[in-house]
């Protein structure tokens, strides 16, 4: 079961691919987790990442295409994974088929969590991030029961600056120029699946696992 999550910034596609490994037992793959823990540890691919994610751009394909074909040799990616946020261009999709082809595997299903862009700046704007263990919250959906500060460890939690208002709209601008266009890709592949994102979360879910299971 080798998945591809779609779907623009905070389409939900990120909650949507743990629920799936954690249900399937497989790796739920994010660069976004692998760039942030290499900020917080002050690495030179941390670096050069957060300068573009702060900005509202992508990181470019350099520093993201072998990190995650590493990541796939891992002996736990041998059931499965469920990537998210990669690939995010069509270069990037065609390296990582171009890799897999290489040992005999390809892609079983792309899952675009389908969402409009409205819904995604007034989703985004209400996010709360923890500055200690990095725990995601929401003042409307899922707020921390300890007001502004984590539940988990204390720390104050923050509006990031990739969640302002103003930023979303650059990354969902960013997103329709280059991350759309893998939808046309995976679908004359033949393994596009659309879920619709707008849905309450466990309902999307399910959705998701009809069509893994069909």
């Amino acid at each position: 079961m080798k998945i591809v999550m779609l779907g623009a910034p905070g389409a939900g596609k990120g909650t949507q691919a743990k629920m799936i490994a954690a249900k399937y037992e497989v790796p739920h793959i994010s660069t976004g987790d692998i760039f942030r823990a290499n900020i917080k540890n002050g690495t030179e691919l941390g670096r050069k990442a957060k300068e573009y994610m702060d900005q509202g751009l992508l990181v470019p394909d350099e520093l993201t295409v072998d990190l995650v074909i590493d990541r796939l040799s891992q002996e736990d990616c041998k059931k499965g994974y469920i990537l998210d946020g990669f690939p995010r261009t069509i270069p990037q999709a065609e390296a990582l088929d171009a890799a897999l082809a290489k040992r005999g595997e390809k892609m079983d299903y792309a899952i675009d969590v389908d969402v409009p862009d409205e819904n995604i700046v007034n989703r985004m704007s209400g996010r709360r991030a923890c500055t200690g263990c990095g725990a995601t919250y929401h003042i409307v959906h899922n707020p921390s029961g300890k007001g502004d500060v984590c539940e988990v460890c204390g720390e104050v939690l923050v509006l990031r600056d990739d969640d302002k208002p103003e930023t979303v709209q650059k990354r969902l601008t960013v997103y329709h120029d280059q991350t759309q266009p893998l939808i046309d890709y995976y679908t004359t592949q033949g393994i596009l699946k659309a879920v619709d994102g707008t849905q309450d979360m466990n309902d999307v879910f399910t959705a998701i696992t009809k069509i893994l299971e069909a």
